[in-house]
């Protein structure tokens, strides 16, 4: 049977990402990209074994916070801060209010729009991920 992951950088008082999450500061304002998360930025050749172990899963599962800035109706423009090949290169399902058609990108990534809560996506992923993990990226707004 397949696990279920969470790979995600924690300070040790509880902060995932800085407040004020904006097109300028994608993890938030101040220490997030700054410090937390500095080692995936700075150097990523050297942590290249993580980096590939994070992205290893079947399906993924992330929050409205981790795929944009954007709150309410979606600006249909927006396709995720990753550019034209997102690094998941399979089904990643976003938890969302606010319904939106599938979006494919180069690589094999499709973000699926989930509004139907976090069991509906869970059980979604596991069935796109087969016998593969399904991780659980980020999101947290802080």
């Amino acid at each position: 049977m397949s696990k279920v992951t969470c790979d995600m950088g924690m300070s040790l008082d509880g902060f995932v990402a800085g407040p004020n999450q904006s097109l300028e500061h994608p993890l938030g304002e101040g220490g997030a990209k700054e410090c937390l998360h500095r080692w995936m930025f700075e150097e990523p050749e050297r942590h290249t074994a993580v980096l590939e172990g994070i992205t290893a899963a079947g399906a993924f599962i992330m929050g409205r916070n981790m795929f944009g800035p954007g709150r309410g109706v979606w600006d249909l423009e927006w396709k995720g801060w990753w550019g034209e090949e997102p690094p998941y290169h399979g089904p990643v399902f976003v938890l969302t209010h606010h319904p939106r058609e599938p979006l494919a990108m180069k690589g094999g990534t499709t973000f699926v729009f989930v509004t139907d809560g976090i069991e509906a996506a869970m059980a979604r992923a596991r069935e796109a991920a087969g016998d593969r993990d399904v991780a659980v990226a980020g999101g947290a707004e802080r």
